[in-house]
């Protein structure tokens, strides 16, 4: 070893201190180079840890899904059907009245459900004021919300069934359906919606997407039609 480098190694080790700042010195461009690069280029290096979840992917992909085609109305005329959700003919099926975040959301589901071998029909989107008080009246086993108390009043709720050999299917008897809610409730709160399958009244049908901005207008509501909180 050369006498150059045992007087450097010497050095170090009697100022190590000196050392360290020298050293810290000398990496500050390259940190500085780091954190002002674009978020874009640091994010070239993905964490291994991070496994790429199918329903968030499709979200943040950007891709603006097409509803699709609407159904026959005698479709909803089946006396079952009515039996399961009373007034169903009546009901809003009209994508383009529910909120639009929640619309691509929930068209994500229908498109994962479909790879899985379910297709899937809205059979109520949007739900007027009057509709809803109308259900309310029927009792808690229809629903338990006046109105102004559902997300379906702000276009962020839905009641979806399976469409199967020409029918709409909504039976909890079937085996088939139940496999398939138990699939619509993990991709529905993959995708960020809350799964009506969690409740302690169980809708294995519905979903909804909670906005703060949304819950804003509560207050005005409940007190501009004198109905009760909290929402149901």
């Amino acid at each position: 070893m050369t006498t150059a480098i045992m007087a450097t190694l010497q050095g170090i080790l009697h100022r190590p201190f000196i050392t360290v700042v020298t050293l810290g010195l000398l990496a500050l461009p390259a940190l500085i180079a780091l954190v002002l690069s674009p978020q874009s280029e640091r994010e070239n290096y993905p964490d291994a840890r991070v496994q790429a979840d199918p329903v968030v992917t499709a979200l943040l992909r950007g891709e603006q899904l097409v509803p699709p085609p609407a159904l026959p109305p005698d479709m909803f005329l089946a006396k079952e059907l009515d039996l399961i959700r009373p007034h169903i003919a009546n009901a809003s099926r009209d994508w383009t009245l529910l909120d639009s975040e929640f619309r691509q959301r929930l068209l994500t589901v229908f498109k994962l459900m479909e790879n899985h071998g379910y297709q899937m029909a809205l059979i109520e989107g949007y739900r007027s004021p009057g509709r809803q008080s109308q259900l309310a009246q029927l009792g808690p086993q229809v629903t338990s919300a006046g109105a102004y108390q559902s997300y379906h009043q702000y276009g962020l709720a839905a009641d979806s069934a399976f469409f199967r050999n020409g029918k709409i299917v909504i039976s909890e008897r079937d085996p088939w359906v139940m496999e398939g809610y138990r699939l619509y409730g993990k991709f529905a709160e993959t995708a960020g919606l809350v799964w009506g399958g969690r409740w302690h009244m169980m809708d294995y049908g519905h979903v909804e997407l909670r906005k703060p901005a949304k819950l804003q207008n509560k207050q005005y509501y409940c007190l501009k039609y004198n109905y009760s909180l909290p929402w149901n």
